[in-house]
């Protein structure tokens, strides 16, 4: 009986490090204790994502400039005048 407990006991903790393991909490651990690693690491993850903003940003609007550029050139009335006048509006900014 006590052989019994002892295996399920030795499994769940095998479990229990495995789980510990896959979810990197010791390098998270570490992370958090090393505050200049932490810093460098919160810093590069920023001008990564300012890039990647800034890329995003520049190809939905390249892609909506042309799409406004295709509307304008079906001549629907109102609409086309307005857009018209949005392209004209961001090209004038370049």
């Amino acid at each position: 009986m006590f052989r019994k407990k002892e295996n399920l006991l030795l499994k769940q903790i095998d479990n229990l490090n495995q789980n510990l393991l896959e979810s990197n909490l010791l390098e998270i651990a570490q992370l958090l204790g090393n505050k200049k690693k932490m810093l460098w690491t919160n810093f590069l993850a920023g001008i990564a994502r300012g890039i990647g903003i800034g890329i995003g940003v520049t190809v939905i609007t390249a892609i909506l400039i042309m799409l406004l550029r295709k509307i304008v050139t079906l001549n629907i009335p109102i609409l086309g005048e307005y857009i018209a006048d949005i392209v004209e509006i961001v090209q004038k900014s370049r």
